[in-house]
């Protein structure tokens, strides 16, 4: 299996080089760029990891050595923004506190973890790593680029895990947090809680403020400070667990409070305060669920959510929460939406520019544009179709997914265990005892 291994590393970093060096032109193709008008009979070309061009046939020109891939009857489109994920085998914050905002789950992301490969047969590139929601504060979440990986910092898009700030602040209401001590034993002392913590944080950013940069008036290391004062200064954007409609107002009152950005995850009862959301200028991402259940907050969890969201003006994503929906299927989520009501248009931004805009991303990800990250899929056909099946996955003009290969498309088309390792071992070595 050794061989096998180093065999497929060596050919993974020869395309890799490959890849980077020539361009690749895709023509023929529908584009739907998301941030422009659809382009039919259109080309995009992408060289050294980013896009260079992208238009009507004729108006971009083909360099001479590119590599030219016949899309004619295909649809390209960006690579899917994932706003709330759980793969990468990655655990959060533990049983002794209910508040634990220095735990960071990149420090424990498997980035062999067989169940990327399920995300890139869905299209998606790009994706906000979560640790769980059963504490009111669970840790720093991880925006990650499902590019091939031998430590977390070569999915990670910051540079420096140790300094920069690398994903976002995951934090829940409701029953999930609702334990024995100490953990809540109800929704005021939740609130209360976190209000307390946030307390403590401004006053240590205000030691940190006084100090003037005097390395010696500077109070001692706080970890959990550290990322709090992080959300604080807007640096960090909190993504928040909700579910009924009077928890959904208690995070907005704590975000005015206390001036933080969050996300909205979940937001089962948005369509009940829709107004009330747009106007504090908070985004939502919202997961489709064809068959709710399990939990009596999100008994009011229904698909007009999209649309009322549209409709009250707020910035809406989708998310798959995967596994609690498969990334596989994540397109449906779209199409789900603008079957009860959502604009096309709003349902395609949903998968892509608006989750990037909620994770700061958008001027690397979430649209065809010159300049930004090439992360594409090849489509046979509309995005929003049930017919329609994901040819092809690129991250950063490497091909990661391939229907066509049929490891791949057994990834795709397979249960849970066409993702796992014996998969892996079966395609090495023809079989694992």
């Amino acid at each position: 299996m050794r061989a096998c291994v180093l065999f497929t590393l060596a050919i993974l970093l020869c395309f890799t080089a490959a890849a980077q060096e020539k361009p690749h032109a895709f023509r023929g193709a529908t584009i739907i760029p998301i941030e422009s008008e659809t382009i039919q009979n259109g080309v995009l070309l992408v060289q050294y990891g980013k896009i260079l061009a992208v238009g009507k046939a004729g108006d971009v020109r083909i360099p001479a050595d590119a590599v030219v891939q016949d899309a004619t009857g295909k649809v390209v489109f960006p690579g899917i923004v994932d706003t709330h994920s759980h793969l990468g085998d990655g655990s959060g914050a533990d049983g002794s506190a209910a508040l634990q905002p220095d735990v960071r789950i990149l420090d424990a992301i498997n980035v062999r973890s067989e169940d990327f490969k399920k995300a890139l047969a869905g299209g998606v590139t790009t994706l906000n790593a979560m640790p769980g929601s059963g504490h009111l504060m669970s840790g720093q979440t991880a925006y990650l680029k499902i590019r091939p990986a031998n430590t977390i910092n070569d999915m990670l898009f910051c540079k420096d895990p140790l300094n920069d700030v690398c994903g976002g602040m995951k934090m829940a209401n409701g029953t999930n947090s609702i334990r024995p001590s100490p953990f809540p034993g109800t929704r005021a002392k939740s609130a209360a809680m976190v209000r307390s913590l946030f307390i403590k944080a401004q006053e240590y950013k205000a030691k940190i403020d006084s100090a003037k940069g005097d390395a010696s008036k500077m109070p001692k290391r706080e970890l959990d400070m550290e990322a709090l004062v992080q959300v604080l200064e807007g640096k960090r954007v909190v993504h928040h667990h909700t579910h009924r409609h009077d928890d959904v107002l208690t995070v907005l009152r704590l975000a005015k409070e206390f001036g933080f950005r969050v996300v909205l995850q979940h937001v089962s009862e948005a369509w009940k305060v829709a107004k009330e959301i747009a106007e504090a200028g908070v985004p939502c991402s919202i997961i489709m669920i064809d068959s709710p259940g399990g939990k009596l907050e999100a008994v009011d969890l229904l698909w007009k959510n999209a649309p009322a969201l549209e409709q009250a003006g707020v910035l809406t994503g989708f998310h798959t929460d995967d596994g609690i929906t498969d990334s596989r299927l994540f397109l449906r989520s779209a199409a789900l939406g603008v079957r009860a009501g959502m604009s096309r248009q709003k349902a395609l931004e949903g998968m892509t520019i608006a989750g990037a805009i909620m994770l700061d991303l958008q001027d690397r990800v979430g649209s065809l544009k010159p300049g930004k990250d090439a992360d594409f899929v090849i489509l046979s056909g509309d995005p929003l179709s049930v017919y329609t099946h994901i040819e092809q996955t690129w991250v950063e003009g490497q091909k990661m997914f391939d229907r066509s290969n049929p490891e791949d498309k057994k990834i795709a088309t397979g249960g849970f265990n066409a993702f796992r390792s014996n998969t892996f071992l079966d395609a090495c070595e023809g079989g694992a005892e």
